[in-house]
């Protein structure tokens, strides 16, 4: 790849952690954080933008990022109060800064209409009128020019003007936050006349050099009408990032400086050389002629402590995807080879103690140990695809014409990054769907007594192993009869069928089904949540749906944290070996004839200790077996659903615990009802992993009424 190929890659990636940072910090602002870090933090992010994309002379968004920084200066010097209405126009600025970004990216274009009416709306924020605002109309006024001489008086009096030097020596943290030093000495020069001195002294042999290193340093001589608090605040947001000096010619350096009053005389040297142009001191150079034998010493005037400039920041690296991936799969099959080879072993008969076992337990430990390692170089918070969920919401409740509110928790959650990629889409669709059809119009709102403002509040959370995904409303609810007509009409079901609330409910899921009854932009087309179902089911998870009328709805998503491999108890069930994941298990038992009751027909539960909790046969269930299996020549696995309800697991035995490798078998054959995905085992054999909460779910219906009789 081209060397500036690569860097405007990074950029654009730095970009979207950048509108990321934005993104919450304007949201925090609006739900009432009155932090002035906050402000900053904003600033900064457009500041980084604007100054990355001058590198690359992309002008349109230097442009916008120009006056959209601007209106945020104002709010961070006191001067625009953050008010709700001015929120609005910060986000939806946002919005379009975005889009900027996509278009230098992609190379697409953006609405030019909404761009420049943004910038017009942001520099309404100027108290003053903005810098770029139309002149005074003075036509009206009767002005006579009369013309006045000069020629007697002294020269006019004039701004009395200073001269500063300043030493400029970037960090690399500096470039890595897509900062510049050229654009930043460009803004010094626009402060006063200016002459730079480039310190190429530090500049390593081109074998030796760190392309993410910083070797040059600028002295500057700059004559100009402003203070020192405006030099300072050019270097504001780079003030961490780089070692600053400033001082006057002449003056002693800053404090701490070790330069002897030698040096100190070089110096005011540079200063009375301020007048003569054709001359560029370096002052390292002048340095170095007075001190040759001493070594420098970095002066850092003002950064604390030497014990805090020691800790060093976490430091971290870009790598490409496509390699992490072949790492985990090698780590796959490192998993599937250990455990070839432990069987081998174990079929061998060797004793426990021998050199050859003890030796395959330490491989076993540090196999995992890389398999958590690896694990953790893919897991991401959930956050990336939350930041991008405000601005659908924004958008969907401008059209709509609804007041809607996004609340977000959990957006830590970590999980593979796989699964964060493939959840943009079913979250998308989900949001829309709940400002669609669930929140109502802000006057039906208040006509039942809720705030006209609806919310949608989206959570992620780790569940028994999994990750749990919400999206929850305070809307409408699902209106039951309505679905069920549509779902009649559209011949999806009988027009006498009796169904329950929740196979009510889940009738949304069934392809086709849409009950919008006008084709927008927004939903109605006929394909919907039977999409999102697909997605969902595709990662080896699955969605459900609550739903109470006039109280809102709910639906929930259950994913794996990861699609690479899992820990798992391998059973025997009707001669056929199946994988149970192991964080669903509580605990294993061997059931006793006093502890199994029958309950009708062939369903039985199981009392463990005085909770009945109702007895799935696993062999039936999956069809391995026509007839129930005897409870008593089996073995019991106590299991958690993701409800948090419990349910009895029937199996023929129990093999031992292990770690599995994950293979699709949706992408491999097809999707199999109660199975969440397969894994290959030592011998080489094809074993299914069992999907607990779908053979649950998927048991005999009265096993739900048993847990609610029993526990009443």
């Amino acid at each position: 790849m081209d060397p500036m190929a690569a860097i405007k890659q990074t950029f654009f990636q730095e970009c979207e952690e950048q509108l990321g940072e934005l993104e919450s910090g304007l949201l925090a602002l609006e739900g009432g954080d009155t932090d002035p870090e906050t402000v900053n933090a904003v600033f900064r992010a457009v500041h980084s933008i604007k100054g990355g994309a001058g590198a690359f002379s992309l002008e349109d968004l230097v442009r916008f990022a120009h006056v959209f920084e601007t209106a945020l200066d104002h709010i961070r010097a006191g001067r625009v109060v953050a008010t709700p209405d001015v929120l609005k126009i910060l986000l939806r600025a946002a919005d379009v800064l975005a889009d900027l970004v996509h278009a230098a990216r992609d190379g697409g274009e953006v609405d030019a209409e909404r761009s420049q009416a943004l910038t017009g709306e942001l520099r309404g924020l100027d108290p003053n009128g903005g810098a770029e605002a139309a002149e005074d109309d003075l036509s009206g006024l009767n002005f006579q020019p009369i013309q006045v001489s000069f020629d007697d008086l002294d020269d006019p009096l004039e701004p009395a003007k200073r001269s500063f030097l300043i030493r400029f020596k970037p960090k690399p943290s500096l470039y890595a936050k897509a900062n510049e030093a050229a654009l930043i000495l460009r803004e010094l020069g626009e402060l006063g006349r200016t002459k730079v001195a480039c310190d190429t002294s530090e500049l390593p042999l081109l074998s030796e050099l760190d392309p993410e290193g910083a070797y040059l340093a600028w002295t500057i001589e700059l004559e100009t009408e402003q203070d020192e608090a405006a030099i300072r605040e050019v270097f504001e947001f780079v003030a961490w990032d780089c070692e600053l000096e400033i001082g006057q010619p002449g003056e002693a350096p800053p404090a701490g400086a070790d330069i002897d009053d030698e040096v100190a005389a070089l110096l005011a040297k540079v200063g009375a050389s301020l007048d003569e142009e054709t001359s560029e001191p370096k002052t390292q150079d002048l340095i170095e002629k007075a001190e040759p034998e001493k070594p420098r010493e970095t002066v850092k005037p003002g950064k604390g402590s030497p014990e805090t400039e020691g800790k060093a920041a976490t430091q971290t690296i870009r790598v490409d995807l496509d390699r992490v991936d072949r790492l985990i799969d090698l780590v796959g099959e490192l998993v599937i080879n250990q455990a070839m080879l432990a069987q081998r072993v174990g079929e061998a008969g060797l004793a426990r103690a021998s050199a050859v076992v003890v030796g395959l337990d330490e491989l076993e430990q540090l196999t995992r140990e890389i398999q958590d390692s690896v694990m953790a170089i893919r897991a991401q918070p959930v956050k990336s695809v939350f930041q991008r969920m405000p601005r659908l919401v924004r958008e969907l409740a401008a059209m709509t014409g609804k007041s809607v509110r996004l609340v977000s928790e959990g957006e830590t959650t970590e999980v593979d990054k796989t699964v964060i990629e493939r959840l943009t889409d079913p979250l998308t669709h989900m949001i829309r769907n709940a400002i669609d059809h669930g929140i109502e119009k802000p006057e039906v709102r208040a006509a039942s007594g809720k705030p006209e403002e609806g919310v949608v509040r989206l959570s992620a959370l780790h569940r028994s192993g999994r990750i749990v995904i919400e999206v929850s409303d305070d809307g409408a609810g699902i209106d039951r009869p309505r679905v069920k007509k549509i779902a009649a009409d559209k011949g999806l079901i009988a027009a006498d069928a009796l169904l329950s609330d929740d196979e009510i409910d889940n009738l949304i899921f069934l392809p086709g089904f849409s009950t919008a009854s006008v084709v927008s932009d927004i939903s109605g087309r006929g394909v919907g949540m039977d999409v999102v179902k697909r997605s969902i089911q595709a990662l080896g998870g699955r969605i459900s749906i609550s739903s109470r009328p006039g109280r809102g709805s709910t639906f929930t998503m259950s994913l794996p944290l990861t699609l690479a491999v899992l820990d798992g108890m391998v059973v025997t069930v009707a001669h056929q070996t199946l994988v149970v994941p192991l964080t669903a298990i509580i605990e294993s038992l061997k059931p006793k004839a006093s502890e199994v009751h029958g309950m009708g027909g062939t369903a039985r539960v199981i009392s463990i200790r005085n909770k009945f909790t109702p007895l799935i046969d696993v062999g039936r269930e999956l069809g391995y077996r026509a007839e129930a299996a005897d409870p008593l020549a089996g073995v019991v696995l106590l299991v958690e659903t993701e409800g948090g309800g419990r349910s009895a697991l029937l199996v023929d035995a129990i093999q031992g615990q292990r770690q599995v490798v994950i293979k699709s078998l949706e992408a491999n054959y097809r999707h199999v009802a109660g199975i969440a995905a397969a894994t290959i085992l030592g011998d080489g054999r094809v074993a299914l992993i069992l999907d607990i909460d779908a053979v649950v779910a998927g048991s005999q219906a009265e096993a739900g009424i048993y847990e609610a009789e029993l526990a009443s």
